[in-house]
Order: C-alpha cells, then structure tokens, then sequence
C-alpha cells in the first residue's frame, strides 16, 4: 500500500525520503526526460500519471520549455506539493487532475510517464491503468515506467530486499528500520518480476520495450504505444 499522503509529515517528507530510497533518482528522471524527447515534437503534450510530488514535473517542465504537462495523483495533498516544487513560472504549462487514470483527459498525448507509483497496483490493476494509459497516447508515442521490480524465484526476492536494504543502511539509514522495511515490501508491495512488468507492457498494447534503468530492486523501461 502507499503512503497515506493525507498524514502532512508523509508529504512532507516526500521528496527526502524519494532521493534517499530510490538511487540515482535525479539522473533516472533525467534520463526519462531524454526519452520522451526522441522523435519527439517541440511543442509536446506529455501525460504525467502519480504527479504528487512533482520531482518529474519540474525535470521535464525544465528540460523542455516548449512542452505542456497533465499530472494526475489522487492525493490533493501531494497535488500542492507539486505546485510548490514546479515553481509558479513552470506551472503556466502545467495541468493537474485529481484522481487515477480514468479521470485524465483523453487526448492523444505525445508521451507519458509513470514513475514510482505502478508498484503500488496490483496485477489486473495495474494491467488496466497501463490500458487507459495507452488509450490516451498517439500510436508511436513513448512511455516511460519505472518502480520496484525484482525476481521472485530461487529466493530471489529476499536477495534484492536485503541488498536494498544494505544501501540503504551504508546511506546512514537506520539498519533496524531498514530490516523492517523488507517484512512491510514482502507483505504489501504487489511488486512483480522484471519479465512481468515486460509482459505486462505487451498485453496493454506497448512494444519496443527496452530497460534504461536498473538500480538494485528499481527497474525502468521506456516503450512505444503500438
């Protein structure tokens, strides 16, 4: 389950607790920025989905002046935390939606991105979000996902764990709360495996899925809406 983004400690420390957990977040979100701009138009309508926070928002608004943004969260909380970290000037061409997938407009949009959230689904959840994503996307446009994604076989899962664990604690990260953190990911992070996620991509109508990022129980792929 995630974060109860309606605790104000929760958003407050969102965006520390982002760049302590997940490694090289900056340059992933960079990256991600890089990937919706191939073949892309100058003047862009990209898709945004888990906006909260608005790490990615302020990535791509400053990396692409020419392009417009649609941010979707369900948390109204997170919503403002995002307007505060885009800065007023970069929210001119930014639009937020409150709520899930469903409630985006269904334009054709020339890319999405879909960061740090898909972990949280469940399977046939996830699978249609990844649908209704492609529904709004041009044929041709890129997506970018990244989230946790692990093996599960042959102990595989708790391998990963702990080894996301030992960052963590060489971080300076308390070695107790990070042991504890394994129990809370193994009991309630509907997490799949790396050849999962690819399926998945596949029977929601994506092709040309390629890894960019790999950063111990974090995965990222960028893929083409078929």
């Amino acid at each position: 389950m995630p974060p109860d983004f309606s605790i104000p400690k929760e958003v407050e420390s969102y965006i520390a607790r982002v760049e302590r957990h997940v490694p090289g977040v900056r340059d992933m979100q960079r990256m991600a920025g890089l990937l919706l701009a191939e073949n892309q138009r100058s003047e862009a309508d990209i898709l945004v989905l888990g906006a909260g926070g608005g790490l990615e928002l302020k990535a791509f608004a400053e990396m692409h002046p020419g392009w417009r943004f649609h941010g979707v969260d369900p948390s109204a909380e997170m919503l403002d935390l995002a307007r505060a970290t885009v800065g007023t000037e970069n929210m001119q061409r930014v639009e937020l939606t409150k709520g899930y997938i469903e409630d985006a407009p269904d334009g054709a949009y020339d890319g999405a991105a879909c960061l740090l959230t898909l972990h949280f689904l469940e399977r046939e959840l996830r699978l249609e979000t990844l649908r209704q994503m492609r529904r709004r996307l041009r044929t041709g446009a890129p997506l970018i996902v990244a989230h946790h994604s692990f093996p599960k076989e042959d102990g595989g899962q708790d391998r990963w764990l702990q080894r996301n664990a030992a960052l963590l604690v060489s971080g300076g990260f308390d070695p107790a709360k990070a042991e504890a953190m394994i129990e809370v990911m193994k009991k309630q992070l509907p997490a799949l495996s790396p050849g999962e996620d690819e399926s998945l991509l596949r029977e929601a109508g994506f092709a040309d899925i390629e890894l960019f990022y790999a950063a111990f129980t974090f995965k990222g792929w960028v893929a083409r809406a078929g």
